[in-house]
């Protein structure tokens, strides 16, 4: 069996140097809001009062439109919905040539603001070298989260934490457990005697808005608890145990020093979670090295770091304040991307501020090497704080403390928008990652660090679901029939649809399928000879390029 590590940083050295530079992650622009399908009038001020909303009144009558939402004389707004038949963009289009009008747009619909009320995110950090106004949690904000949260709370994803098992009591963690299994033979899963695991699953999804503490990367979502002794056989168990049972990404916080190739075992087993549909994270090493160890080196094989498109999951690094590598933190063509992990060297808390089970943990005891089977000493980690009262928390720095919430912002978008494969949310994490304009991946942070806000907003708007097209018959004439086509695009709920671009009409002959018609929709003339079976079939396309699969039936049949 390879050595194994966590991927974490006690931190007991002299710390030397420190990092002054505030947080580099910008927050992106504000999203496009979602349309209501709604047109907002507002009338010329010429005709103040009553002549305003007479005028108002005639506008829309002569457009052809009728009122459908709050009409609101004082400022010359009506509210109105095309008539059928007609689409948003011809009744502006015909709002905008009526002399009387001021001004017509297409209504949207804005979102409340989620922000929730735990403590640390906006309660000042107190250690010595920290900027002024910085809070506790200074990572959620430095990697856009709230924008994140302001999509969506994730009620529905599911983390998958392979370590040390999580104490499920804990105020941070209670409820939030989904489905927990030991495969490490040495206890329940709900409990934590190590203290790793707990701190590394509320970094995920400690419970967000309940007033207490933090609140997790993944805010709303739930936990699948694997507590393993990392050895082979509990880490491959583990994998399949948690994407058997419904992971959307699964997070490992550990590895090795990469001087034993990595088992058959392992790599079947991560092969079988991403064949599962579950995005795949682990934490890349510990040490200022370019071998990342297995898992990460598994999921980003040497070389491929470059490449957005390579991959079998994500290798995360650690950040620290300001947007740079932590000093620890591995590095090398085995990164994918980076997430804060450290504050700084030298100054400001000693990590990320996380839970920790309530009795004493195995982390905060020394334990004794043993050279002879490549087990380095590990010192206790003096990492227990009081929070707002509460000594459950823990300090703790490492690329341990990075992956899970990588893997909590993936599990939010396959939640959000479960059409979207692992490799598909991998790509659009790096896309999204923060980092210096002008520049792609490089060496220390991968494809940048983690931006929770816009990867979300990518995978809203990201349409991978193809239309449905249908045609039905309109009336026969003497040549043959009218039929009408249509299509209509919709996705899971939350996802912004691109809308159908066009509709393909095909007719059978000879066995084979001829286009004869190709627009967005309406009415179309088909000659038929007498005594002919038309068969009809359509195909709609969406503007993201999705296409109807063509039935190997047709859709409408008509004898003249």
């Amino acid at each position: 069996m390879s050595t194994v590590r966590l991927a974490s940083v006690p931190l007991l050295a002299a710390l030397v140097a420190a990092w002054a530079a505030a947080p580099a992650n910008a927050a992106p622009a504000e999203p496009v809001r979602p349309l209501t399908g709604r047109v907002l009038v507002t009338m010329s001020p010429a005709a103040p009062g009553t002549a305003r909303a007479a005028s108002a009144s005639a506008t829309v009558a002569s457009a052809g439109a009728h009122v459908a939402g709050p009409v609101v004389p004082e400022i010359g707004l009506v509210t109105v919905r095309p008539r059928r038949g007609e689409t948003t963009a011809q009744l502006v289009a015909r709002l905008r040539d009526d002399p009387r009008v001021r001004e017509v747009r297409r209504e949207r619909r804005s979102t409340p603001r989620a922000l929730p009320d735990d403590p640390a995110l906006t309660v000042p950090e107190r250690a010595a070298g920290t900027p002024a106004g910085t809070p506790v949690e200074w990572w959620a904000a430095a990697q856009n989260l709230p924008a994140a949260w302001d999509v969506t709370h994730g009620t529905g994803a599911r983390v998958a934490i392979i370590d040390t098992g999580v104490e499920a009591s804990h105020p941070e963690l209670q409820g939030r457990i989904a489905y927990a299994a030991d495969q490490s033979g040495s206890g329940s899963p709900r409990t934590d005697e190590g203290g790793h695991g707990t701190h590394v699953a509320s970094l995920a999804c400690a419970a967000a808005d309940n007033g207490i503490g933090i609140a997790g990367a993944g805010y709303g979502c739930s936990l699948i608890v694997e507590k393993i002794d990392f050895s082979d056989a509990s880490i491959a168990a583990a994998i399949v145990d948690a994407a058997k049972h419904g992971a959307d990404a699964i997070n490992m916080s550990f590895g090795t020093d990469g001087t034993v190739p990595p088992g058959q075992s392992l790599i079947d087993a991560l092969k079988f979670a991403r064949k599962k549909g579950a995005v795949l994270v682990a934490a890349a090493a510990d040490e200022d090295v370019a071998e990342q160890g297995d898992p990460a080196n598994v999921l980003q094989p040497t070389g491929t770091g470059a490449d957005i498109a390579k991959g079998m999951g994500l290798s995360v690094a650690a950040a620290a304040y300001g947007g740079g590598r932590a000093w620890f933190s591995g590095r090398g063509s085995q990164i994918s991307l980076a997430a804060y992990g450290a504050f700084g060297r030298g100054s400001g808390p000693r990590g990320l501020l996380g839970a920790l089970p309530a009795a004493e943990t195995d982390l905060e005891r020394p334990v004794a090497g043993d050279a002879s089977a490549g087990i380095d000493p590990i010192p206790a980690c003096f990492c227990r704080t009081t929070f707002n009262g509460d000594d459950r928390y823990a300090y703790l720095a490492g690329t341990s403390m990075a992956s899970p919430q990588v893997a909590a912002v993936a599990a939010l978008m396959r939640d959000l928008n479960p059409d979207l494969p692992p490799a598909a949310v991998e790509r659009i994490l790096k896309e999204t990652a923060s980092r210096p304009a002008g520049t792609g991946w490089t060496a220390d942070v991968g494809w940048g660090v983690l931006d929770g806000g816009r990867a979300v907003a990518a995978a809203r708007d990201t349409d991978r679901t193809a239309p449905v097209g249908s045609v039905r018959l309109v009336r026969r004439t003497a040549a043959g029939v009218v039929v009408r086509v249509s299509g209509r695009d919709s996705g899971p709920s939350g996802v912004r649809v691109s809308g159908v671009k066009r509709v393909e009409l095909y007719r059978t002959q000879g066995g084979k399928r001829v286009l004869i018609s190709k627009a967005r929709g309406g009415q179309v003339a088909v000659k038929v000879a007498a005594g002919e079976t038309l068969s009809l079939t359509v195909r709609a396309v969406d503007r993201a390029g999705n296409r109807q699969k063509l039935t190997s039936t047709p859709q409408l049949r008509v004898k003249r």
